[in-house]
């Protein structure tokens, strides 16, 4: 069905009172040029197969009756029926898609079914992903794929467990239909929360098209939704792009500690409260590789591993371009102080991968030594192949000073082990115990990444309807550094094609 010509959904009986979220749709009261109004599809069999029950308490779903009442919970998270107060809408944005732009793309499948109060009193936004095309959909049924959305909830919650900002999954559930795909597969809508979808994007959208009004209210609402403090600065529209320059400095920096390659950067998927989103070409590293791709479409490796610090920078200057209008001034002076707030974004991220892999590494403090020491221990790695999550667990089991790590590394292990001993020097001018330094570095090294090939074969398996490995492996994700009760979870897999150059 049209999505522009969708009847209303009727929406009445315990689905309006049992929920316990409180809407407020304050994106829903701009101007109609920021979205189009549309109601999900509905599904003809839905299923409810995962529900995040700790974030549905804290979004005031604290009711035991209905967290346990699968048939109405299958009806609100496939779309089926609609909460009191959610008013859907599909939200306008372009984007530069691997560095070429596109003027209008919008959410093509997705919803924003509303924004929530949590019990934070934070704002929250809640989308449903894969209920049917919206007015902005150019091809496809609107429906995500069962394999899709099994890789975003792992990976979401994966991220969540381990510090990283992202969006996080509240619900899946299939829909008794297939998505209309070569190699069809159960049709899913996954419930998702945010805390704001607004991307770079939507910037671009009003600043290409010169629709001023429209882009001075989109960036006074950014800084009202996230960073309100903003809004007394001399000049805000200028704040607010520094304040993005360090949301994203922050998040990659996060993902470049951990081993996790995004894969599809592009300016449509960039979150301005600085969240990771959008994990349909997302993976863990397993050996060390700063070429690795995961993405089939980056033929040129524009979002590899190593690049991504290169790809948010550049991102981070179309934002700057698209806002440099309303900075004040003049525009050579608006132009000359943008320059300068993208400039930054670089010394930040370098200084956010440095504290964090001090941490990785046990090291206490801040030494001039730690940035060259941590800069060959990648090179080692790199050029050996060394699985990049293991390896720091066999570093920390070596912390007494043996050097046994050093048979890693084969016919360089005198050149390791001159690394090793630096390292070793510079663990104990911290003045702490072998103990406290082994202890500094589990709590800092997780034994359970998702890796790819785990996740694979989750997805396997899910597709033949056994979603037991999709339990297990979630429960192993959310407390990566808990020892699995599966092993497998912790190994690395011995050949992995889907990362590659």
């Amino acid at each position: 069905m049209n999505a522009i010509n969708k009847p209303h959904l009727k929406n009445k009986g315990p689905a309006q009172s049992m929920t316990g979220m409180c809407f407020d749709n304050s994106y829903a009261r701009l101007p109609g040029a920021f979205y189009k109004r549309c109601d999900p599809d509905s599904v003809a069999n839905p299923k409810l197969i995962a529900l995040n029950r700790p974030l549905a308490v804290d979004l005031g779903m604290d009711d035991p009756d209905l967290l346990d009442d699968h048939g109405l919970l299958s009806d609100l998270f496939s779309g089926n029926r609609l909460p009191m107060g959610a008013e859907p809408i599909a939200t306008a944005f372009a984007g530069h898609q691997f560095g070429e732009f596109v003027h209008e793309l919008g959410d093509e499948q997705t919803l924003l079914v509303g924004e929530v109060i949590d019990r934070c009193q934070q704002r929250k936004d809640i989308q449903l992903n894969g209920c049917g095309r919206t007015p902005f959909a150019r091809s496809g049924d609107g429906r995500s794929p069962l394999a899709a959305a099994i890789r975003e909830y792992l990976l979401s919650e994966a991220m969540h467990a381990l510090g990283v900002p992202t969006t996080r999954a509240l619900a899946l559930t299939t829909t008794g239909e297939f998505a209309s795909l070569d190699n069809p597969q159960p049709a899913t809508v996954m419930a998702r929360v945010t805390s704001c979808h607004i991307r770079i994007g939507t910037f671009e959208y009003f600043a290409r098209s010169q629709q001023q009004g429209a882009l001075r209210a989109l960036a006074d609402y950014t800084i009202a939704r996230l960073c309100p403090e903003l809004m007394t600065r001399p000049d805000p529209y200028l704040s607010l792009l520094r304040w993005a320059v360090d949301r994203q400095a922050k998040l990659v920096a996060h993902w470049v500690n951990i081993g996790f390659i995004h894969g599809e950067m592009d300016t449509d998927k960039v979150s301005l409260a600085g969240e990771t989103s959008d994990y349909g070409a997302s993976a863990f590293l397993d050996h060390y590789d700063p070429d690795a791709l995961f993405s089939a479409s980056d033929l040129t490796g524009r979002y590899a591993y190593n690049n991504q610090a290169f790809a948010a920078q550049w991102n981070l200057s179309r934002l700057a371009e698209a806002l440099v209008g309303l900075l004040h001034g003049s525009k050579a002076r608006a132009v000359a102080e943008a320059s300068r707030a993208v400039k930054e974004f670089r010394p930040r991220y370098e200084d956010y991968l440095l504290d964090l892999t001090r941490a990785r590494l046990g090291l206490d403090g801040a030494m001039p030594e730690d940035r060259q020491l941590i800069r060959d221990l990648r090179q080692l790695l790199a050029q050996h192949k060394i699985d990049y999550h293991s390896f720091f667990h066999k570093l920390a089991d070596d912390i007494d000073g043996g050097g046994i790590t050093a048979a890693l590394f084969g016919s360089e292990a005198g050149r390791y082990l001159d690394w090793y001993r630096h390292w070793h020097l510079r663990l104990t001018l911290t003045g702490r115990s072998s103990e406290q330094c082994f202890q500094a570095m589990m709590a800092a090294n997780p034994l359970v990444v998702p890796r790819n090939h785990v996740i694979e074969r989750v997805i396997e398996r899910a597709l033949d309807q056994d979603f037991s490995e999709f339990y297990g492996f979630l429960n192993a994700v959310r407390s990566p550094f808990e020892e699995p009760d599966d092993p497998t979870y912790c190994h690395p897999s011995e050949d992995n094609p889907a990362l590659s150059r």
